[in-house]
């Protein structure tokens, strides 16, 4: 074991950290560029057989970067993505990124790190950094930007050179240490152990702009929020979001022991989607499409006597025209990702005749970012972690989510010998309760 690998593991100090060396090499989950095309003619493309994890050479940092001792890590959909290279092979990323020369070089390898959460310790500090410290406890946000972009300025997501860490960049999270930009550092929620702080940020703050930021949703007391997949990161994150604000929150998931968890996390209305017809593979026609958008909105009006003004919608090709179609007039759709894919197709008669708007969401700038990690501080938002796994095992991790069989979020252990530790706040976690801090957890045990 590395010397500040042992020095991390046994609790050191600032000075200790600071003073010992950089380990040569790392254990990462990594992709390799020779298994492009492995996938070409396959039916099931098997993240298990793509994401490896081994050891991997420790880059030089820039002067404004650091180096982050991973304690946890945890699974989002972007690592299915890497590692199917679907829509586009990462390798691609990292080519077009290593052309802007300089330390942008080092991302150009014939592997790639992946991961886009992360909590853990920072170690090293470049140059220029100056806020943050060998010793410090952090979580990491998926979210580089390029501050000499005027753009940024405005908003980090609107700036061209924004990139997702650890699938548009290399050195990502899922790893025993990760280099990151220190604007992409926020402080650690004190009462949370690692795994369930590594949980939180990409999703969370996803939520939290889709939703709450003046550049989403917006949503507010009252208003009627319908959240597909809401039993999955974002949209465990989300309910708690629209109770946080007044809201009534309508989820739709794809089964009754889903159902069951959804209702343990609070949720006001649960609708079963196999109940309205949409489970299953039949053809999404325009007709079909209706159909279904009018049986769910019998059933959310049947419910709190209303259609919805917001619908958060991640799914993508599969729901997309049922929420045009279902959200009422002059209301809001939000979206992002898309995981059952990327054509949209809706009847533009009920968006334009109707005055509806879709808002188009994309992770959260550094401040949406840290004013949802201070509600996590203040015991407002809680984890939805459900499994923990293993940094050996995160392609077993990966494949959970890639075949949608989670709940919540699925996190990874890295340095982290077991679950439970990194609690610097043990009175404040002891005062909101276990069940608080993990209510998916929880719900999913019970089930």
């Amino acid at each position: 074991m590395p010397a500040l690998t042992d020095a991390l593991l046994r609790g050191a100090g600032p000075e200790e950290l600071a003073a010992l060396e950089l380990p040569d090499r790392y254990r990462a989950a990594h992709l390799r560029a020779d298994d492009l095309g492995m996938f070409e003619g396959v039916s099931d493309k098997d993240v298990r057989k793509s994401i490896h994890v081994g050891e991997v050479p420790m880059p030089d940092i820039a002067p404004d970067e650091v180096v982050v001792a991973v304690m946890a890590s945890s699974i989002n959909y972007n690592t299915v993505w890497s590692a199917t290279f679907e829509p586009v092979p990462t390798f691609d990323f990292l080519k077009r990124f290593a052309r802007e020369g300089d330390h942008a070089a080092r991302h150009d390898l014939p592997y790639h790190v992946i991961g886009s959460d992360a909590s853990g310790v920072v170690v090293r500090v470049g140059a220029g950094v100056r806020k943050w410290r060998p010793g410090d406890h952090v979580v990491v946000s998926c979210v580089q930007v390029d501050d000499q972009e005027p753009a940024t300025h405005a908003d980090g997501m609107l700036g061209s050179g924004q990139r997702i860490w650890g699938y548009e960049t290399n050195f990502g999270g899922l790893a025993d240490y990760t280099v990151v930009r220190a604007s992409q550092l926020l402080p650690k929620p004190a009462h949370l152990t690692w795994e369930e702080s590594a949980s939180v940020l990409l999703t969370a703050a996803t939520s939290y702009r889709m939703l709450v930021s003046d550049k989403g949703a917006r949503i507010k007391q009252g208003d009627v929020v319908l959240i597909w997949g809401a039993t999955g990161g974002l949209g465990g994150y989300a309910v708690q979001m629209v109770k946080n604000a007044g809201g009534i929150a309508v989820g739709v998931v794809s089964s009754e022991a889903k159902s069951e968890v959804l209702r343990r996390l609070g949720c006001d209305v649960v609708i079963n989607r196999n109940e309205i017809g949409l489970g299953g593979d039949a053809a999404l026609t325009p007709e079909r499409t209706i159909e279904l958008g009018k049986r769910l909105g019998r059933a959310i009006r049947a419910a709190v006597g209303e259609d919805p003004h917001v619908v958060f919608d991640f799914i993508g090709q599969a729901t997309f025209g049922i929420s045009v179609f279902v959200v009422r007039r002059g209301g809001t759709v939000v979206t992002c990702g898309s995981s059952t894919g990327y054509q949209h197709q809706f009847d533009n008669r009920y968006l334009w005749m109707n005055l509806k708007r879709i808002v188009g969401s994309h992770a959260a700038n550094l401040q949406e970012q840290a004013e949802c990690n201070r509600l996590f501080r203040l015991g407002h938002l809680s984890p939805v972690l459900s499994e923990v796994f293993p940094l050996a095992d995160v392609s077993e991790a990966a494949r959970l989510v890639q075949e949608n069989r989670h709940l919540g979020k699925v996190g990874v252990l890295c340095l982290a010998p077991g679950e439970g530790l990194g609690v610097t706040d043990p009175e404040g976690r002891a005062a909101l309760g276990a069940d608080r801090l993990n209510p998916l957890r929880s719900a999913a045990r019970a089930a």
